[in-house]
């Protein structure tokens, strides 16, 4: 019995082989990426890019994928490589704990990248990771807020200058327009964000940034399914 056998009763073999083929860059393992990684690997994606500079730490535990008491102090990179590679064993991963920037974008792509999950909430690497993929014609999503929200059920995939009420977008609509980029999807809630007291660290929950980060890989393996 093949483990990919319930995903081929869905999509069909000719799919299934195709998403085995793919190369998919994931940026932020954090409350967002993580899920993005995890349901990549269940969806059996062949190759596995994975950026985060952090390490765990013990906020993380409310809302991270292989955040536990145990992997307090360690990498991002490498625990949920390790957790993956538990699923999926024939997944080739790369790993890379560095920040995202115009500096280190290049080592990033030096082999062929089909799609780019963008869940990372530093507003300069963000831009210049989606400046990189419009140059490259490389397919990239990326998403926006998920703190201080409540609703997971707010949560839909638009075009960037779509967006609203999220102190990311507006920061990001901006750059973008900048740089002359007119067109950019997003996982966008549509929910107005809990006010935050300055100083005060990002309110967030488990099943919010769960919410975007499985939509962001489900827009991906959408996207193979059709072709884009």
């Amino acid at each position: 019995m093949k483990p990919w056998q319930r995903l081929e009763l869905l999509y069909g073999a000719q799919v299934v082989q195709k998403i085995k083929e793919q190369h998919v860059l994931i940026a932020g393992l954090g409350g967002v990426g993580s899920y993005s990684a995890e349901a990549l690997a269940r969806a059996f994606v062949g190759k596995l890019t994975l950026i985060d500079f952090d390490r765990y730490d013990i906020t993380n535990l409310n809302r991270q994928l292989y955040a536990t008491h145990h992997t307090v102090g360690q990498l991002k990179v490498d625990v949920v490589k390790e957790g993956l590679l538990a699923i999926n064993p024939d997944l080739h991963i790369s790993t890379f704990s560095d920040k995202v920037s115009t500096e280190t974008l290049p080592l990033f792509f030096k082999n062929p990248i089909n799609y780019v999950v963008d869940a990372i909430d530093d507003i300069e690497g963000k831009v210049a990771l989606i400046a990189y993929c419009h140059q490259h014609h490389i397919p990239i999503i990326s998403a926006m807020g998920t703190g201080f929200r409540k609703n997971p059920q707010g949560f839909r995939i638009i075009d960037i200058y779509e967006t609203s009420y999220c102190p990311l977008a507006k920061k990001l609509r901006k750059a973008l327009k900048d740089k002359g980029i007119s067109y950019h999807p997003v996982v966008f809630s549509t929910e107005t964000p809990s006010k935050r007291i300055p100083g005060e660290s990002i309110g967030s929950n488990s099943f919010v940034p769960a919410s975007a980060g499985l939509l962001l890989a489900s827009y991906v393996i959408d996207h193979i399914e059709k072709g884009k």
